[in-house]
């Protein structure tokens, strides 16, 4: 039932320092960040251990989204996430990434692989949103035709892995989803909204050469990763939005739809509303990626994410401004 507790939550967010990260989020989407040296990832709502948003408005302000979820339960993330809280985790995590450099060629674990090997760690599911792209901005997602595992492995070893990678030219607006055990990297003079199950499992197998700042090479993890490619996955492409509705002033896409989170994206006119409810199966994360909208009292900018709790009970998006906007919540009782 929703109490005088539950209100839609704003974040402050964890930042990331790794070595492919810029300046952007400054540049780009006005964000304060430290003075001096790059940030890779903002992790906008995020509820890991290896880095926990802290809430920003209202009754919980100043708790870890840890605590919120410890106090809540069910009630923040919703009965289709119940496996989730079975095993003591927030179900989603949702960040930004400023790839001014390349990041690894890279794969992730399914939930059972993860489970098995990497303790109570979840598989990761992903997708991205392309908010900005340099031009020829590319994608690796997926293996070139004919790659074997067998091939796969000796190019590894012999550093020539590049003819075995499937590039993918991207712009702003391109979405893609991305499941767990998709071989994959992000390539520089991108700038990307990333939905994913709440896991930080990454399993290199190609880091351009570089060296990180004491002089030493990141691991590879050449043996996991190739437990875990998808060796199916052969060049796929870019897949267009589905149209769900169009109607005065509001137009709603789907992007991704998968066992652990649905993502659309959600289109507003100025003045012009949605109306939902969270009804006790679901949370629900809005952000906001292109203008200004409220969230029931909540004021949400671009670029902008909110958490409403799944027994928040009804609410409304109004957008002040031409709103672009992501909807991402669970559309039934599934994960692992």
């Amino acid at each position: 039932m929703p109490t005088a507790t539950l209100y839609p939550l704003l974040f402050r967010p964890v930042l990331k320092d790794y070595l492919w990260g810029g300046r952007n989020l400054a540049t780009k989407l006005g964000r304060a960040l430290p003075a001096e040296g790059v940030i890779a990832e903002s992790w906008e709502i995020a509820g890991h251990e290896d880095g926990t948003a802290t809430v920003e408005n209202g009754v919980y302000a100043g708790w870890p989204l840890t605590q919120v979820h410890a106090a809540l339960g069910i009630d923040l993330i919703g009965t289709h996430n119940a496996w989730a809280q079975a095993r003591g985790k927030f179900p989603l995590l949702i960040k930004l990434l400023d790839a001014a450099a390349p990041l690894s060629v890279q794969v992730h674990p399914d939930d059972a692989y993860a489970q098995a090997h990497e303790g109570n760690e979840l598989g990761k599911t992903e997708m991205w949103v392309v908010l900005h792209a340099e031009p020829g901005a590319e994608l690796i997602v997926g293996v070139a035709a004919g790659t074997t595992p067998e091939a796969f492995r000796q190019a590894i070893a012999q550093n020539r892995l590049e003819p075995f990678l499937h590039r993918l030219p991207v712009r702003a607006g391109d979405h893609v989803c991305v499941p767990a055990g998709t071989l994959h990297a992000i390539l520089g003079g991108l700038l990307i909204a990333e939905i994913q199950q709440n896991s930080n499992t990454t399993y290199r197998v190609y880091d351009w050469g570089r060296v990180g700042a004491d002089g030493k090479g990141r691991p590879l993890h050449v043996d996991q990763a190739l437990a875990v490619i998808d060796f199916s996955r052969v060049e796929p492409r870019i897949v267009p939005p589905t149209l769900l509705v169009e109607e005065a002033g509001l137009r709603r896409e789907l992007l991704c739809r998968n066992r652990y989170f649905t993502t659309e994206r959600v289109t507003l006119a100025a003045g012009s509303q949605f109306r939902g409810a969270c009804t006790g199966e679901s949370l629900e994360i809005w952000g906001a990626i292109e203008g200004e909208a409220t969230v029931n009292e909540l004021t949400l900018a671009a670029v902008r994410f909110c958490l409403l709790p799944a027994a928040l009970g009804e609410f409304t998006v109004t957008a002040k401004t031409e709103t672009t906007l992501l909807r991402t919540y669970v559309e039934q009782a599934g994960g692992n």
